[in-house]
């Protein structure tokens, strides 16, 4: 039973290293962050709107307040990497609508602003050095690969939360 989540901790950490290694050029990240946003977008397509309330536990996120956080890392990360100045801060504790149509609006337009930001980015940028919110010194390109993880994170934990509201979630997008 151990050897599954070491398995899949394995191939998480072998996934993101391939990620940083293949992203030679932005034109490759932008079209691997439309593959995510677009997988994102089923997932918040997929769960019904009762559901973007729900919690598996009382001190768990509910489902919208998990999209938010990704979203506030989408935005954050991507800021400190691209140099373009965030629009909105702190989505996941301002944020008081939380229906399911604001919440896709939030996370996909938290999507755009990363690729978009990508696009002004030449390869050369990827490799200069930022300071990540103001202690982790790393390459743009490090930073981005960071932020993809984060995504990739929190999306399945959303697997969770679409099965305990009683829904398949979307079949895998590797390609």
């Amino acid at each position: 039973m151990k050897t599954i989540p070491l398995l899949t901790t394995l191939c998480l950490f072998l996934g993101i290293i391939q990620f940083g290694q293949a992203q030679s050029s932005t034109e490759e990240m932008v079209k691997e962050w439309e593959r995510a946003k677009a997988y994102t977008k089923e997932y918040l397509d997929a769960m019904p709107e009762s559901g973007y309330a729900s919690k598996p536990t009382p001190d768990m996120r509910s489902f919208a307040e998990q999209m938010l956080h990704l979203t506030d890392a989408n935005y954050g990360f991507a800021a400190a990497a691209t140099g373009e100045k965030s629009p909105v801060s702190e989505l996941e504790k301002n944020t008081t609508d939380k229906s399911k149509a604001n919440i896709t609006k939030q996370v996909l337009a938290g999507y755009d602003f990363v690729i978009n930001g990508i696009k002004k980015m030449t390869p050369a940028q990827l490799s200069e050095q930022v300071k990540l919110f103001g202690r982790f010194d790393m390459s743009k390109g490090v930073a981005l690969a960071k932020l993809f993880e984060h995504q990739t994170h929190h999306r399945g934990q959303a697997t969770v939360y679409l099965r305990l509201a009683g829904v398949k979630p979307p079949q895998e997008k590797l390609f």
